[in-house]
Formats: C-alpha cells, sequence, structure tokens
C-alpha cells in the first residue's frame, strides 16, 4: 500500500502550481475546472511518482494558521532530497528566493537532518535527508 496522492485546498492556484513545478520539479496534468460547482484542480506529480493535488473551490473557507501554532490536522509534507548536500542547496536556493525558512538546516532528535520552510500558503514543507 502507498499514498497516492496529497491534497492542498488553495486560494491561489496559479501561484502554487507554479511554486511546486519551480522547486521540487513538478510536472502538471491540465488544469480540471468545474464551473458548476466553482472548482478548480491541477494533480502535480514528482520525478519518483508521488502526486500533490492542489485544488480550488470558491465556497472554501480561508484558514489563516499563525507560523509556529500547532493545530490538529496535516502537520506538514516532507520531501526526501537525497543528500545533507542537498537540504543545505534547496535551503539555501529558498532563502535567496525569499521563502520563509521556519528552522534548519538541523540535525534532529529522531535521525532527520532537515530544513523546514513554508510554501506560499504557509503549508509546512520538510526538507530532510
Amino acid at each position: 500500500m502507498k499514498i497516492e496522492h496529497v491534497a492542498i485546498w488553495c486560494q491561489d492556484l496559479e501561484n502554487m502550481k507554479c511554486f511546486y513545478e519551480k522547486y521540487f520539479n513538478a510536472s502538471s496534468n491540465d488544469k480540471y475546472v468545474n464551473q458548476k460547482k466553482g472548482f478548480s484542480s491541477y494533480f502535480l506529480t514528482l520525478p519518483e511518482g508521488a502526486r500533490i493535488e492542489l485544488m480550488k473551490m470558491d465556497s472554501i473557507d480561508v484558514f489563516q494558521a499563525e507560523v509556529g501554532k500547532l493545530f490538529t490536522g496535516l502537520a506538514h509534507i516532507a520531501f526526501s532530497v537525497g543528500s545533507v548536500e542537498q537540504v543545505d542547496a534547496m535551503t539555501m536556493a529558498f532563502r535567496s528566493d525569499g521563502i520563509e525558512i521556519v528552522n534548519g538546516p538541523r540535525r534532529t532528535g529522531d535521525g532527520y537532518y532537515e530544513s523546514v520552510l513554508l510554501d506560499p500558503e504557509g503549508n509546512c514543507i520538510e526538507l530532510v535527508a
């Protein structure tokens, strides 16, 4: 058994698509639009096959979490990037592009080497080696 995809509700679907394409080398399908429901989405496929569904619907409430404040539900998405050097390189690239780095790079108590950053809509992303 494997996770088929992770879905993220978005405010700015196009900006989120560009972010995951640029930084995670994701490839997108054509945009799906259901005008009757006010729904649109993209499926982004990562190089090794995992997928992220980005979704927008006019009737969805916007939830603004405070950075650093914990709440129940999905906590983060972790991307294994292959090496400590790749975590460092990607962290520097995100930082130089003005992407907020929450913490790291650092060695965690459970043995990961990681950085934590926020995507354009504040979802926590871990880069791990």
